[in-house]
Protein backbone atom coordinates (compact mmCIF):
# COMPACT_ATOMS: atom_id res chain seq x y z
CA UNK A 1 0.00 0.00 0.00
CA UNK A 2 1.34 3.46 -0.97
CA UNK A 3 -0.20 6.56 0.56
CA UNK A 4 -1.29 9.17 -1.93
CA UNK A 5 -1.97 12.78 -0.98
CA UNK A 6 -5.24 12.50 0.97
CA UNK A 7 -7.13 14.32 3.68
CA UNK A 8 -5.32 12.09 6.15
CA UNK A 9 -1.87 13.55 5.54
CA UNK A 10 -0.41 17.00 5.22
CA UNK A 11 2.75 18.72 4.10
CA UNK A 12 2.05 21.76 6.31
CA UNK A 13 5.28 22.72 8.08
CA UNK A 14 3.37 23.01 11.35
CA UNK A 15 2.58 19.31 11.11
CA UNK A 16 6.22 18.26 10.83
CA UNK A 17 8.03 16.67 13.74
CA UNK A 18 11.37 18.35 14.07
CA UNK A 19 14.57 16.77 15.31
CA UNK A 20 14.39 18.87 18.48
CA UNK A 21 11.40 16.77 19.58
CA UNK A 22 13.24 13.44 19.42
CA UNK A 23 16.79 12.67 20.45
CA UNK A 24 19.16 12.64 17.50
CA UNK A 25 20.31 9.05 17.90
CA UNK A 26 16.69 7.88 17.83
CA UNK A 27 16.05 9.87 14.64
CA UNK A 28 19.01 8.18 12.98
CA UNK A 29 17.80 4.74 14.07
CA UNK A 30 14.23 5.28 12.85
CA UNK A 31 15.37 6.76 9.52
CA UNK A 32 17.79 3.89 8.92
CA UNK A 33 15.09 1.33 9.71
CA UNK A 34 12.62 3.10 7.40
CA UNK A 35 15.07 2.96 4.49
CA UNK A 36 15.70 -0.75 5.09
CA UNK A 37 11.96 -1.52 5.10
CA UNK A 38 11.22 0.68 2.11
CA UNK A 39 13.99 -1.01 0.09
CA UNK A 40 12.13 -4.29 0.61
CA UNK A 41 8.77 -2.68 -0.29
CA UNK A 42 7.54 -2.75 3.31
CA UNK A 43 5.81 0.06 5.16
CA UNK A 44 7.15 1.50 8.42
CA UNK A 45 5.52 4.32 10.37
CA UNK A 46 5.97 6.01 13.70
CA UNK A 47 2.68 5.52 15.55
CA UNK A 48 0.68 6.16 18.69
CA UNK A 49 2.22 7.78 21.74
CA UNK A 50 5.50 8.45 19.92
CA UNK A 51 3.74 10.78 17.47
CA UNK A 52 1.41 12.21 20.12
CA UNK A 53 4.18 13.15 22.52
CA UNK A 54 6.37 14.88 19.97
CA UNK A 55 3.40 16.82 18.61
CA UNK A 56 2.79 17.97 22.19
CA UNK A 57 6.51 18.76 22.58
CA UNK A 58 6.66 16.64 25.72
CA UNK A 59 10.44 16.28 25.53
CA UNK A 60 12.90 13.75 24.23
CA UNK A 61 12.27 10.05 24.59
CA UNK A 62 14.56 7.03 24.37
CA UNK A 63 11.61 4.83 23.28
CA UNK A 64 9.78 4.71 19.96
CA UNK A 65 6.77 2.75 18.66
CA UNK A 66 6.67 1.83 14.99
CA UNK A 67 4.14 -0.14 12.92
CA UNK A 68 4.61 -2.14 9.72
CA UNK A 69 2.90 -4.52 7.34
CA UNK A 70 5.83 -6.93 7.77
CA UNK A 71 5.28 -10.01 9.94
CA UNK A 72 7.52 -10.68 12.98
CA UNK A 73 9.86 -13.05 11.13
CA UNK A 74 10.24 -10.51 8.34
CA UNK A 75 10.85 -7.73 10.87
CA UNK A 76 13.73 -9.68 12.43
CA UNK A 77 15.26 -10.21 8.99
CA UNK A 78 14.82 -6.59 7.91
CA UNK A 79 16.38 -5.08 11.04
CA UNK A 80 19.45 -7.34 11.01
CA UNK A 81 21.58 -4.95 8.87
CA UNK A 82 21.07 -2.18 11.46
CA UNK A 83 22.86 -4.35 14.06
CA UNK A 84 20.62 -3.87 17.12
CA UNK A 85 22.14 -4.88 20.44
CA UNK A 86 19.22 -7.22 21.09
CA UNK A 87 16.12 -8.42 19.24
CA UNK A 88 13.26 -9.66 21.41
CA UNK A 89 9.92 -11.06 20.26
CA UNK A 90 7.56 -9.55 22.86
CA UNK A 91 4.66 -11.83 21.96
CA UNK A 92 3.60 -13.66 18.85
CA UNK A 93 -0.04 -12.78 19.52
CA UNK A 94 0.75 -9.07 19.34
CA UNK A 95 3.39 -9.31 16.66
CA UNK A 96 5.79 -6.95 18.46
CA UNK A 97 9.56 -7.06 18.07
CA UNK A 98 11.63 -5.02 20.53
CA UNK A 99 15.00 -3.70 19.41
CA UNK A 100 17.72 -2.33 21.68
CA UNK A 101 20.24 0.19 20.37
CA UNK A 102 22.37 1.17 23.36
CA UNK A 103 20.00 3.28 25.54
CA UNK A 104 17.32 3.50 22.83
CA UNK A 105 14.42 1.06 22.62
CA UNK A 106 12.40 0.63 19.43
CA UNK A 107 9.29 -1.55 19.24
CA UNK A 108 7.96 -2.55 15.83
CA UNK A 109 4.48 -4.09 15.69
CA UNK A 110 2.75 -5.69 12.73
CA UNK A 111 -0.46 -3.97 11.58
CA UNK A 112 -3.55 -5.55 13.09
CA UNK A 113 -7.02 -6.03 11.67
CA UNK A 114 -10.20 -7.99 12.41
CA UNK A 115 -11.49 -11.14 10.75
CA UNK A 116 -15.13 -11.98 11.44
CA UNK A 117 -16.15 -15.53 12.23
CA UNK A 118 -19.94 -16.10 11.99
CA UNK A 119 -19.70 -18.70 14.76
CA UNK A 120 -18.09 -16.28 17.22
CA UNK A 121 -19.56 -13.23 18.98
CA UNK A 122 -16.23 -11.39 18.76
CA UNK A 123 -14.03 -10.76 15.73
CA UNK A 124 -10.70 -12.52 15.55
CA UNK A 125 -7.69 -10.21 15.69
CA UNK A 126 -5.01 -11.01 13.15
CA UNK A 127 -2.14 -9.41 11.25
CA UNK A 128 -3.10 -6.86 8.62
CA UNK A 129 -1.62 -4.90 5.74
CA UNK A 130 -3.48 -1.59 6.04
CA UNK A 131 -2.25 1.28 8.26
CA UNK A 132 -5.64 2.96 8.59
CA UNK A 133 -7.24 -0.31 9.69
CA UNK A 134 -4.53 -0.69 12.29
CA UNK A 135 -5.10 2.86 13.59
CA UNK A 136 -8.86 2.19 13.72
CA UNK A 137 -8.23 -0.48 16.38
CA UNK A 138 -6.36 1.88 18.72
CA UNK A 139 -7.89 3.29 21.88
CA UNK A 140 -8.05 7.09 21.52
CA UNK A 141 -7.82 9.44 18.58
CA UNK A 142 -4.70 11.13 19.97
CA UNK A 143 -3.01 7.70 19.82
CA UNK A 144 -4.39 6.86 16.35
CA UNK A 145 -1.77 9.00 14.60
CA UNK A 146 1.09 7.92 12.36
CA UNK A 147 4.05 9.64 10.74
CA UNK A 148 6.12 8.64 7.76
CA UNK A 149 9.76 8.88 8.93
CA UNK A 150 11.07 9.56 5.43
CA UNK A 151 8.88 12.51 4.38
CA UNK A 152 7.37 13.73 7.66
CA UNK A 153 3.75 13.27 6.58
CA UNK A 154 1.24 12.95 9.44
CA UNK A 155 -1.51 10.35 8.88
CA UNK A 156 -4.57 11.28 10.92
CA UNK A 157 -7.75 9.48 9.78
CA UNK A 158 -9.72 10.01 13.02
CA UNK A 159 -9.10 13.63 13.98
CA UNK A 160 -6.44 13.01 16.57
CA UNK A 161 -4.56 16.22 15.76
CA UNK A 162 -7.77 18.23 16.27
CA UNK A 163 -8.36 16.57 19.64
CA UNK A 164 -4.76 17.21 20.67
CA UNK A 165 -5.20 20.90 19.99
CA UNK A 166 -8.51 20.94 21.90
CA UNK A 167 -7.07 18.91 24.80
CA UNK A 168 -9.78 16.28 24.44
CA UNK A 169 -9.55 12.54 24.95
CA UNK A 170 -11.93 10.72 22.59
CA UNK A 171 -12.31 7.00 21.84
CA UNK A 172 -11.63 6.05 18.23
CA UNK A 173 -14.72 5.57 16.07
CA UNK A 174 -18.43 6.03 16.70
CA UNK A 175 -18.74 3.22 19.27
CA UNK A 176 -16.63 3.92 22.38
CA UNK A 177 -18.19 0.88 24.09
CA UNK A 178 -16.50 -1.30 21.50
CA UNK A 179 -13.08 0.23 22.20
CA UNK A 180 -13.39 -0.50 25.92
CA UNK A 181 -14.84 -3.94 25.34
CA UNK A 182 -11.72 -4.87 23.35
CA UNK A 183 -9.59 -4.16 26.42
CA UNK A 184 -11.29 -2.93 29.63
CA UNK A 185 -7.94 -1.62 30.88
CA UNK A 186 -8.59 1.27 28.48
CA UNK A 187 -11.18 2.50 31.00
CA UNK A 188 -8.31 3.22 33.37
CA UNK A 189 -5.92 4.32 30.63
CA UNK A 190 -8.36 7.07 29.67
CA UNK A 191 -8.22 8.51 33.17
CA UNK A 192 -4.44 8.11 33.30
CA UNK A 193 -4.01 10.04 30.04
CA UNK A 194 -6.34 12.77 31.33
CA UNK A 195 -4.11 13.09 34.42
CA UNK A 196 -0.85 13.02 32.48
CA UNK A 197 -1.90 15.45 29.75
CA UNK A 198 -4.48 17.52 31.69
CA UNK A 199 -7.07 16.66 29.00
CA UNK A 200 -10.86 16.48 29.28
CA UNK A 201 -12.87 13.38 28.42
CA UNK A 202 -15.18 13.73 25.42
CA UNK A 203 -18.82 13.31 26.51
CA UNK A 204 -19.63 9.98 24.81
CA UNK A 205 -16.28 8.54 25.87
CA UNK A 206 -16.96 9.62 29.44
CA UNK A 207 -20.46 8.11 29.46
CA UNK A 208 -19.12 4.87 28.04
CA UNK A 209 -16.47 4.59 30.79
CA UNK A 210 -19.07 5.14 33.51
CA UNK A 211 -21.41 2.55 31.93
CA UNK A 212 -18.72 -0.11 31.76
CA UNK A 213 -16.76 0.62 34.96
CA UNK A 214 -17.49 -2.82 36.39
CA UNK A 215 -15.58 -4.45 33.52
CA UNK A 216 -12.41 -3.33 35.25
CA UNK A 217 -12.81 -6.28 37.60
CA UNK A 218 -11.87 -8.56 34.69
CA UNK A 219 -8.39 -7.03 34.46
CA UNK A 220 -5.39 -8.46 36.30
CA UNK A 221 -4.31 -6.63 39.43
CA UNK A 222 -0.81 -6.21 38.00
CA UNK A 223 -2.05 -4.26 34.97
CA UNK A 224 -4.25 -2.07 37.15
CA UNK A 225 -1.34 -1.49 39.53
CA UNK A 226 0.90 -0.33 36.68
CA UNK A 227 -1.71 2.13 35.41
CA UNK A 228 -2.29 3.47 38.93
CA UNK A 229 1.44 4.04 39.30
CA UNK A 230 1.52 6.09 36.10
CA UNK A 231 -1.55 8.06 37.19
CA UNK A 232 -0.12 8.87 40.62
CA UNK A 233 3.21 9.94 39.11
CA UNK A 234 1.51 12.23 36.59
CA UNK A 235 1.47 16.03 36.79
CA UNK A 236 -2.22 16.08 37.76
CA UNK A 237 -2.80 13.05 40.03
CA UNK A 238 -5.71 14.67 41.91
CA UNK A 239 -7.57 15.14 38.64
CA UNK A 240 -7.06 11.48 37.81
CA UNK A 241 -8.17 10.27 41.24
CA UNK A 242 -11.25 12.48 41.12
CA UNK A 243 -12.17 11.01 37.73
CA UNK A 244 -11.75 7.48 39.09
CA UNK A 245 -14.29 8.33 41.77
CA UNK A 246 -16.72 10.21 39.49
CA UNK A 247 -16.75 7.46 36.85
CA UNK A 248 -17.14 4.58 39.31
CA UNK A 249 -13.75 3.02 38.58
CA UNK A 250 -12.23 3.39 42.05
CA UNK A 251 -14.77 0.89 43.40
CA UNK A 252 -12.92 -1.83 41.48
CA UNK A 253 -9.43 -0.61 42.50
CA UNK A 254 -9.42 0.91 46.02
CA UNK A 255 -13.04 1.03 47.25
CA UNK A 256 -11.80 2.32 50.64
CA UNK A 257 -11.24 5.72 49.02
CA UNK A 258 -15.01 6.15 48.66
CA UNK A 259 -15.33 6.11 52.45
CA UNK A 260 -13.30 9.34 52.66
CA UNK A 261 -16.01 11.43 51.01
CA UNK A 262 -18.15 13.47 53.37
CA UNK A 263 -16.05 12.64 56.43
CA UNK A 264 -15.56 16.02 58.08
CA UNK A 265 -12.55 16.93 60.17
CA UNK A 266 -14.68 19.40 62.14
CA UNK A 267 -17.61 18.60 64.49
CA UNK A 268 -19.95 21.00 62.67
CA UNK A 269 -18.43 21.79 59.28
CA UNK A 270 -19.21 25.00 57.51
CA UNK A 271 -19.62 24.39 53.82
CA UNK A 272 -17.57 27.43 52.81
CA UNK A 273 -14.44 26.55 54.78
CA UNK A 274 -14.48 22.87 55.66
CA UNK A 275 -12.62 20.20 53.70
CA UNK A 276 -13.68 16.59 54.05
CA UNK A 277 -10.99 13.94 54.32
CA UNK A 278 -11.33 13.10 50.61
CA UNK A 279 -10.61 16.68 49.52
CA UNK A 280 -7.69 16.86 51.95
CA UNK A 281 -6.17 13.64 50.61
CA UNK A 282 -6.40 14.88 47.01
CA UNK A 283 -4.53 18.05 47.97
CA UNK A 284 -1.84 16.09 49.81
CA UNK A 285 -1.32 13.82 46.79
CA UNK A 286 -1.07 16.85 44.50
CA UNK A 287 1.43 18.58 46.81
CA UNK A 288 3.69 15.56 47.33
CA UNK A 289 6.78 14.82 45.25
CA UNK A 290 6.28 12.51 42.24
CA UNK A 291 7.98 9.49 43.78
CA UNK A 292 6.16 6.19 44.01
CA UNK A 293 6.33 5.67 47.78
CA UNK A 294 5.50 9.31 48.52
CA UNK A 295 2.45 9.46 46.25
CA UNK A 296 1.04 6.13 47.48
CA UNK A 297 1.66 7.17 51.10
CA UNK A 298 -0.09 10.48 50.44
CA UNK A 299 -3.11 8.65 49.00
CA UNK A 300 -3.32 6.19 51.89
CA UNK A 301 -2.08 8.21 54.89
CA UNK A 302 -5.61 9.04 56.12
CA UNK A 303 -7.37 5.99 54.68
CA UNK A 304 -8.49 4.88 58.17
CA UNK A 305 -9.97 8.20 59.30
CA UNK A 306 -13.58 7.24 58.43
CA UNK A 307 -13.25 4.10 60.58
CA UNK A 308 -11.68 5.88 63.58
CA UNK A 309 -13.63 9.16 63.71
CA UNK A 310 -15.08 10.15 67.08
CA UNK A 311 -16.42 13.42 68.52
CA UNK A 312 -15.67 14.28 72.16
CA UNK A 313 -16.33 17.65 73.80
CA UNK A 314 -17.16 19.16 70.41
CA UNK A 315 -13.80 18.07 69.00
CA UNK A 316 -13.19 15.55 66.24
CA UNK A 317 -10.63 12.82 66.88
CA UNK A 318 -9.17 10.07 64.73
CA UNK A 319 -7.42 8.13 67.47
CA UNK A 320 -5.03 5.53 66.13
CA UNK A 321 -5.89 6.17 62.49
CA UNK A 322 -2.20 5.95 61.59
CA UNK A 323 -1.91 2.43 63.00
CA UNK A 324 -5.18 1.21 61.48
CA UNK A 325 -4.21 2.96 58.26
CA UNK A 326 -0.88 1.12 58.11
CA UNK A 327 -2.73 -2.22 58.19
CA UNK A 328 -5.23 -1.03 55.58
CA UNK A 329 -2.43 0.25 53.34
CA UNK A 330 -0.72 -3.13 53.57
CA UNK A 331 -3.92 -4.93 52.56
CA UNK A 332 -4.64 -2.55 49.67
CA UNK A 333 -1.13 -2.83 48.24
CA UNK A 334 -1.15 -6.60 48.62
CA UNK A 335 -4.36 -6.75 46.60
CA UNK A 336 -2.59 -4.83 43.85
CA UNK A 337 0.36 -7.26 43.99
CA UNK A 338 3.08 -4.80 44.97
CA UNK A 339 6.33 -6.34 46.19
CA UNK A 340 6.94 -6.85 49.89
CA UNK A 341 9.57 -4.10 50.30
CA UNK A 342 7.33 -1.46 48.75
CA UNK A 343 4.37 -2.53 50.89
CA UNK A 344 6.50 -2.29 54.03
CA UNK A 345 7.79 1.15 53.07
CA UNK A 346 4.36 2.66 52.44
CA UNK A 347 2.77 1.08 55.52
CA UNK A 348 5.71 2.32 57.62
CA UNK A 349 5.32 5.88 56.33
CA UNK A 350 1.56 5.79 57.00
CA UNK A 351 2.17 4.52 60.53
CA UNK A 352 4.79 7.20 61.30
CA UNK A 353 3.25 10.23 59.60
CA UNK A 354 1.56 11.54 62.75
CA UNK A 355 4.84 11.36 64.68
CA UNK A 356 6.58 13.42 62.02
CA UNK A 357 3.68 15.89 61.99
CA UNK A 358 3.86 16.21 65.80
CA UNK A 359 7.49 17.37 65.82
CA UNK A 360 8.29 20.38 68.04
CA UNK A 361 11.53 22.25 68.62
CA UNK A 362 11.82 20.92 72.19
CA UNK A 363 12.18 17.33 71.01
CA UNK A 364 15.38 15.77 72.33
CA UNK A 365 18.00 14.51 69.92
CA UNK A 366 17.10 11.05 71.16
CA UNK A 367 13.48 11.48 70.04
CA UNK A 368 14.63 12.62 66.60
CA UNK A 369 17.07 9.70 66.37
CA UNK A 370 14.28 7.26 67.21
CA UNK A 371 12.12 8.68 64.42
CA UNK A 372 15.06 8.32 62.05
CA UNK A 373 15.70 4.73 63.11
CA UNK A 374 12.02 3.75 62.96
CA UNK A 375 11.60 5.27 59.48
CA UNK A 376 14.69 3.42 58.25
CA UNK A 377 15.31 4.25 54.56
CA UNK A 378 11.93 5.96 54.23
CA UNK A 379 12.82 9.16 56.13
CA UNK A 380 13.01 11.26 52.96
CA UNK A 381 9.54 10.17 51.84
CA UNK A 382 8.17 10.58 55.38
CA UNK A 383 9.38 14.19 55.58
CA UNK A 384 8.05 14.82 52.08
CA UNK A 385 4.62 13.58 53.17
CA UNK A 386 4.79 15.78 56.27
CA UNK A 387 5.37 18.84 54.06
CA UNK A 388 2.56 17.87 51.70
CA UNK A 389 0.20 17.27 54.63
CA UNK A 390 0.07 21.02 55.30
CA UNK A 391 -3.14 21.95 53.46
CA UNK A 392 -4.49 24.80 55.59
CA UNK A 393 -5.74 27.93 53.83
CA UNK A 394 -4.29 30.10 56.63
CA UNK A 395 -0.95 31.56 55.51
CA UNK A 396 0.41 31.95 59.06
CA UNK A 397 -0.37 28.32 59.90
CA UNK A 398 1.24 27.07 56.71
CA UNK A 399 4.34 29.20 57.31
CA UNK A 400 4.82 27.80 60.81
CA UNK A 401 4.27 24.23 59.66
CA UNK A 402 6.71 24.52 56.76
CA UNK A 403 9.34 25.93 59.14
CA UNK A 404 8.69 23.05 61.54
CA UNK A 405 9.30 20.39 58.87
CA UNK A 406 12.38 22.25 57.63
CA UNK A 407 13.79 22.30 61.16
CA UNK A 408 13.13 18.57 61.60
CA UNK A 409 14.84 17.83 58.29
CA UNK A 410 17.85 19.92 59.32
CA UNK A 411 18.15 18.13 62.66
CA UNK A 412 17.89 14.75 60.96
CA UNK A 413 20.70 15.70 58.60
CA UNK A 414 22.90 16.94 61.45
CA UNK A 415 22.33 13.80 63.52
CA UNK A 416 22.97 11.63 60.48
CA UNK A 417 26.34 13.33 59.94
CA UNK A 418 27.18 12.87 63.64
CA UNK A 419 26.28 9.18 63.46
CA UNK A 420 28.56 8.77 60.45
CA UNK A 421 31.44 10.18 62.51
CA UNK A 422 30.55 8.30 65.70
CA UNK A 423 28.26 5.32 64.92
CA UNK A 424 25.39 4.70 67.33
CA UNK A 425 26.23 1.43 69.04
CA UNK A 426 26.31 -0.01 72.51
CA UNK A 427 29.66 0.53 74.32
CA UNK A 428 29.62 -3.21 75.07
CA UNK A 429 28.81 -5.75 72.37
CA UNK A 430 27.54 -9.26 73.02
CA UNK A 431 30.99 -10.85 73.26
CA UNK A 432 32.16 -8.24 75.75
CA UNK A 433 29.08 -8.74 77.90
CA UNK A 434 29.50 -12.53 77.93
CA UNK A 435 33.18 -12.13 78.86
CA UNK A 436 32.33 -9.59 81.58
CA UNK A 437 29.83 -11.87 83.31
CA UNK A 438 31.52 -15.14 82.33
CA UNK A 439 28.25 -16.39 80.86
CA UNK A 440 27.34 -17.93 77.55
CA UNK A 441 24.69 -16.69 75.12
CA UNK A 442 21.09 -16.75 76.30
CA UNK A 443 17.90 -14.72 76.83
CA UNK A 444 19.63 -12.59 79.48
CA UNK A 445 21.85 -10.93 76.87
CA UNK A 446 19.44 -9.18 74.50
CA UNK A 447 17.62 -6.92 77.05
CA UNK A 448 20.96 -5.58 78.33
CA UNK A 449 22.27 -4.85 74.82
CA UNK A 450 19.02 -3.15 73.78
CA UNK A 451 18.92 -1.03 76.95
CA UNK A 452 22.52 0.15 76.49
CA UNK A 453 21.84 1.04 72.84
CA UNK A 454 18.66 2.86 73.87
CA UNK A 455 20.66 5.01 76.28
CA UNK A 456 23.12 5.85 73.50
CA UNK A 457 20.27 6.82 71.16
CA UNK A 458 18.81 9.08 73.86
CA UNK A 459 22.18 10.73 74.41
CA UNK A 460 22.42 9.54 78.03
CA UNK A 461 25.36 7.22 77.41
CA UNK A 462 28.35 7.85 75.13
CA UNK A 463 29.07 5.11 72.58
CA UNK A 464 32.61 4.70 73.95
CA UNK A 465 31.83 4.90 77.68
CA UNK A 466 32.55 1.28 78.61
CA UNK A 467 33.00 2.05 82.31
CA UNK A 468 29.52 3.51 82.75
CA UNK A 469 28.04 0.83 80.49
CA UNK A 470 29.59 -1.86 82.74
CA UNK A 471 27.97 -0.36 85.85
CA UNK A 472 24.56 -0.20 84.11
CA UNK A 473 24.90 -3.76 82.81
CA UNK A 474 25.71 -5.11 86.29
CA UNK A 475 22.64 -3.38 87.74
CA UNK A 476 20.41 -4.76 84.95
CA UNK A 477 21.67 -8.31 85.37
CA UNK A 478 21.18 -8.13 89.13
CA UNK A 479 17.56 -7.06 88.61
CA UNK A 480 17.05 -9.92 86.15
CA UNK A 481 18.36 -12.45 88.67
CA UNK A 482 16.05 -11.09 91.39
CA UNK A 483 13.04 -11.53 89.10
CA UNK A 484 14.14 -15.08 88.28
Amino acid sequence: MVWSKTAFQTRDATQQIHSADINNSMIDIITTLAHEFRAQHKQLYMVGGTVRDVLLHRGESADADLATDAHPDEIKRLVAPTKPGAVVLVGERFGTVRLLYDANIVEITTFRTERYNPESRKPEVCFGTDLEEDLRRRDFTINALARDPLNGHIIDPFGGRRDLEAHILRAVGDEPDKRFDEDPLRLLRAVRFAAQLDFSLEAETRFSIARQANKLQKISRERIRDEMNKLLLSQHPAKGLDLLVELGLIEWIIPEVLELRGVSQQPQPRAATSKDVYAHVLRVVERSSPRMATRWSALLHDIAKPRTRTVEDHKVHFFGHEDVGAYMARDILKRLHFDRDFIESVSRIVRLHMRANAYLSDWTDGAVRRLMLDSNDDLHDLLDLSRADITSYRVDKVTRAVARVAELAERCQRLKEEAERVPLKSPLDGNELMQLFERGPGPWLRPIKEHLLSLVIDGVLAPDDKEEATKIARTLLAEQEKQD
